[in-house]
């Protein structure tokens, strides 16, 4: 296709889907291609439609990140979380040092628990079984279940679980104890499954698996937050099929309340060490793409820790969120990019002609007792007034 052909597609493809509200899979087969003047038209619409429904404000929640343990059963070819048995960094935190924690984020005015923690590692080590032996749990989510009860009980602090791949029946349990739970998407793409790909031998990592995680989340109604992973060795067409997937799943139940876009980031220790990154403007561009798809009421979030020389570029591409920024503790996911301090995310948004505003882990929109337990709903009215 000449480029003036390609340029006339993605113009009448941008305009249905704005005279619609959102955009077809099709139409971000496109879309997602856009480049010139074609692209600069495509992200002033997406930043348009967000202006539209979320106005000029860009939250962002006060966290502290509890690492519950760093190892899993899944190795994915570009996390360096995750630590085999044997290496001196394999940990399970004590309920010691989970409080000590979260005591600390107390203390620099957090209202968000991030736990985080690796798949089921009691199924695959050994020594995952002895850490909960020891500690006096059957398995990985007891023991997460219990730590967020002591969490929320001894600080006030509201728990988002990142808890892996979890049955309809933890997940019920689980929502008893959070305000608020997530489960990255990753990619719908069943390739990165293959030797030599992102996700071989990853049981957790198989999209129907992920998908059928949301699924239940949505029938319990739990305030969810998903997202995807840009540069992996998904082809642009397979992340417009990931966010269709996630729109259609939030179009069924209506909890997903947050959606992630995060760029892969090299590193040293990792199987895809050498990798290219995807660039600031693939990021823009796949944002754009994620807005349009997922429509003006989806909080869509892109973390600015990964591309700190240019994540205020993410706003003219549609973002309404920053995601979690802690004073305390470092993004144990990319630990080589620290979290950019609240004074120059507020310059930086400002810059942009935005407010900043501090939520909870909870949006506004989801504090309604039909998406929180009433075990919960104390905790979380106790910050929301």
């Amino acid at each position: 296709m000449s480029a003036r052909h390609e340029g006339r597609a993605i113009r009448t493809a941008l305009k249905k889907a704005v005279a619609r509200g959102y955009a077809t899979r099709e139409e971000g087969y496109i879309l997602i291609h856009a480049s010139g003047a074609a692209l600069a038209d495509f992200l002033a619409a997406a930043a348009a439609l967000r202006d539209e429904h979320k106005g000029r404000t860009v939250s962002y929640s006060r966290n502290v990140f509890i690492p519950l343990t760093n190892m899993c059963r899944n190795r994915c070819a570009y996390c360096t979380f995750v630590k085999s048995p044997g290496d001196p960094e394999a940990h399970t935190l004590t309920p010691e040092e989970v409080l000590r924690i979260a005591r600390a984020g107390e203390a620099h005015g957090c209202k968000e628990a991030l736990f985080s923690l690796g798949d089921k590692p009691e199924k695959k080590y050994a020594r995952a079984r002895e850490d909960l032996a020891r500690l006096g749990y059957p398995s990985t989510f007891a023991y997460l279940k219990a730590m967020c009860r002591l969490v929320v009980e001894e600080t006030g602090l509201l728990p988002h679980a990142n808890p892996g791949v979890l049955s309809y029946e933890e997940l019920a349990q689980l929502r008893e104890v959070t305000a608020s739970m997530g489960l990255m998407v990753e990619s719908v793409s069943e390739r990165l499954l293959a030797p030599g790909q992102a996700h071989y031998k990853c049981p957790d990592k198989v999209p129907a698996v992920r998908l059928r995680v949301l699924e239940d989340a949505g029938k319990l109604r739990i305030p969810f937050t998903t997202g995807m992973l840009v540069g992996i060795g998904e082809t642009r067409e397979e992340r417009v099929d990931t966010l269709v997937a996630i729109r259609d799943i939030q179009r069924r139940y209506g909890h997903i309340q947050e959606v992630i876009v995060q760029n892969f980031r090299a590193k040293p220790d990792i199987p895809f060490r050498d990798r290219p990154e995807p660039s600031a403007l693939e990021m823009a561009r796949t944002i754009a793409v994620a807005r349009l798809i997922l429509g003006g009421e989806m909080n869509i979030q892109a973390p600015p820790n990964l591309t700190p020389d240019a994540y205020g570029f993410y706003l003219l591409a549609g973002i309404n969120d920053w995601g979690g920024i802690s004073p305390v503790t470092r993004d144990y996911i990319n630990p080589e990019a620290p979290w950019p301090r609240l004074q120059e995310l507020e310059h930086v948004t400002r810059e942009a002609g935005f407010q900043l505003e501090e939520r909870l882990p909870v949006y506004p929109e989801y504090i309604r007792p039909e998406f929180i337990a009433p075990s919960m709903w104390p905790h979380v009215m106790r910050w929301a007034q």
